[in-house]
């Protein structure tokens, strides 16, 4: 693939790849030295305009662990604060050689203008913009669910992942909390409808953005119907954005208090529940807002699984990008199938 811009037209065969290739990435994991020589020579910029910790240290690592060399760029401290554009900065990475950017930004759509603007020949890995696509995480919630729900690799993570080249039909996933502001949110219903699963929403009216009715998922206003009625097999809760609330948080809801009481996770819900259900969230999470810390760390709470399960995402992702014919010409996430030499160096 050239770049891996966002999920929404990604083809399912395109996201079983994915997938399939990051459960090659995890088997590697396991092992006592855990590096690859795949991308040994090339070159790994993290351009990061917006505050983030899991996002950036998981795409490092996963860049480390392929053998590449990795450049960290924080907008703070840089030339962007005294005023350097987008472009500008981009024609600077392309004049260092970068082979491929991951770039997290506040403005919807600076992903997509980095790779078809014409300012680098790198390939381009969306790790946020704006409240648009977070494709990477996508994923990551995806293979988690694929995992616990389809396959097994055992408890302590290892073996035969028996999921490869499995879809999710099927299965039930409740999406709940700050839809409104949430790319992860985005990501998750596109990936997720293309895998075969059933998404549903559930926010207040204030957080369920204009348009959702072109989504291809169902919107509820009621968490506990929800959960009592539909029997989801995962609940993914969202992080109250209130960085992106203007106005602050009152104005989308009358207190923490009254929200967490009605959209909230805790013990009492995660009880009802089917047994096989999962817990997840994309962090950071707001501990006693949307979710209980009881909720956080219960056994069937995975989403500290989520957190190892991006490495490999995010190894696979930059894997397909460097490793294949880099020049071929994609929209979207469309991705060419790597030849059978090239895998077998997993």
């Amino acid at each position: 693939m050239k770049h891996l811009l966002t999920t929404q037209g990604m083809s399912k065969d395109d996201a079983i790849l994915l997938l399939d290739t990051s459960a090659q990435m995890a088997a590697t994991q396991s092992r006592e030295n855990k590096k690859l020589p795949t991308l040994r020579g090339r070159t790994v910029v993290n351009l990061f305009y917006e505050d983030s910790t899991r996002t950036r240290i998981s795409f490092e690592t996963a860049a480390k662990r392929l053998s590449a060399d990795v450049i960290n760029f924080s907008a703070k401290g840089s030339s962007v604060s005294k005023g350097e554009s987008l472009k500008d900065t981009a024609l600077t990475l392309h004049a260092m050689g970068a082979d491929a950017v991951v770039v997290r930004h506040s403005a919807s759509g600076a992903a997509h203008q980095l790779a078809h603007a014409g300012w680098l020949d790198a390939g381009v890995l969306n790790a946020g913009d704006g409240m648009h696509q977070h494709p990477t995480q996508a994923l990551l919630d995806a293979f988690t669910i694929r995992r616990h729900l389809v396959g097994n690799v055992g408890e302590d993570g290892r073996g035969t992942d028996t999921s490869v080249g499995a879809d999710l039909a099927g299965l039930r996933i409740a999406i709940v909390g700050d839809v409104l502001h949430s790319r992860v949110a985005r990501s998750n219903v596109y990936l997720l409808h293309t895998l075969g699963a059933e998404v549903t929403l559930v926010a207040p009216p204030t957080l369920v953005p204009v348009g959702v009715e072109t989504w291809p998922c169902r919107v509820s206003y009621h968490l506990d119907e929800t959960l009592e009625q539909w029997q989801p097999d995962a609940v993914m809760m969202l992080r109250v954005q209130r960085e992106r609330m203007s106005g602050g948080s009152g104005s989308f809801f009358p207190s923490p208090m009254e929200y967490s009481r009605k959209f909230g996770f805790d013990a009492r819900r995660l009880a009802v529940l089917p047994d096989h259900s999962i817990v997840m969230h994309p962090g950071p999470m707001n501990r006693g807002l949307e979710i209980s810390a009881a909720a956080a760390d219960h056994p069937r709470s995975v989403i500290v699984e989520q957190v190892a399960n991006g490495v490999a995402v995010r190894m696979a992702a930059l894997y397909l990008l460097l490793s294949g014919d880099t020049g071929t010409s994609t929209e979207k996430t469309s991705t060419e199938k790597t030849s059978t030499d090239e895998r077998n160096t997993l």
